[in-house]
């Protein structure tokens, strides 16, 4: 059995459904905090059982069976990020898994300027040391993270953001369904994939561009301070540590961090993956 932790959240959900194209739903199961929210999915013949990372045993018996664990990263920072993935990289082998994947980040480095991708080196470390097979997908930068940083240009037509530098921005759906050819294709990669990026860097010199052609209106890029871009988030209502969270990525991506663009993803899916215009021009038409 496969199973898929964080299976109703945003990416978690479109790995099952790209999954199930490939893999008899019985031999699919997910682990999920809310199983309610993942019924539609047991009505067509997915196990589906309650599982936390705050949870161990709960993790146990989600993963009952288990021959294949993806465990999906977790939405947090830090020491309570890499806590919740030591409990379930444990909780996969106590279960008996013959192989746990991880979904990390292009750039995942110990001495990375973004917290995100020293967390996901920490939990290679943690995957390394079980002695079990394992799998780490190095994905792109989640274009979802670029949406968000221009939603109030969107509005505006001015991107005020921090100095930046070139990112291989990475759809999700393009991600999921990698994901899923390589858990029905066990043992394609040992260890860290190569990056599985999107077709090109930008930095948002060149988005700003991009959303001028789309939206046929004048787009502008405003470099703002990082101090006042941190003080303007916090005004919004956004924690200090999520704000110095965000303003490490602007840092990472000057360092060139998340600038490698590789083929491992186009050759996976057998197509060129969703470049950022496309995916921009698609959600700013919803």
């Amino acid at each position: 059995m496969i199973i898929v932790t964080g299976a109703t959240g945003k990416l978690g959900r479109r790995i099952v459904e790209h999954l199930l194209v490939h893999v008899p739903a019985g031999r699919v199961g997910v682990s999920v905090r809310d199983p309610r929210k993942a019924a539609d999915l047991a009505g067509r013949g997915v196990r589906v059982r309650r599982g936390s990372f705050d949870d161990p045993a709960s993790l146990v018996h989600a993963f009952e069976g288990a021959e294949q664990v993806l465990l999906v990263s977790l939405d947090r920072t830090g020491e309570e990020c890499v806590a919740g993935h030591r409990t379930a990289i444990e909780a996969a082998a106590a279960a008996g898994a013959r192989r746990i994947l991880y979904t990390s980040q292009a750039g995942a480095a110990h001495d990375s300027r973004f917290q995100a991708c020293r967390d996901h080196a920490r939990t290679e470390d943690l995957l390394r040391a079980t002695g079990l097979p394992w799998t780490s997908l190095r994905n792109g930068f989640y274009a979802a993270s670029a949406l968000r940083f221009l939603e109030a240009a969107r509005h505006t037509g001015d991107a005020a953001l921090p100095a930046d530098g070139p990112v291989a921005w990475t759809g999700h759906d393009d991600l999921a369904e990698a994901t899923a050819l390589i858990l029905a294709d066990e043992g394609r990669f040992e260890g860290p994939t190569p990056p599985l990026t999107g077709p090109a860097a930008l930095d948002f010199d060149a988005v700003a561009e991009m959303a001028a052609r789309i939206t046929g209106r004048p787009f502008t890029r405003t470099v703002v301070p990082g101090d006042a871009f941190r003080d303007q988030v916090v005004a919004h209502g956004a924690p200090a540590p999520v704000a110095d969270l965000m303003l490490s990525i602007f840092a990472a991506a000057r360092g060139g961090e998340f600038a490698t663009v590789d083929s491992a993803l186009a050759e996976l899916i057998g197509r060129e993956p969703a470049a950022f215009p496309v995916l921009l021009e698609r959600a700013w038409a919803e």
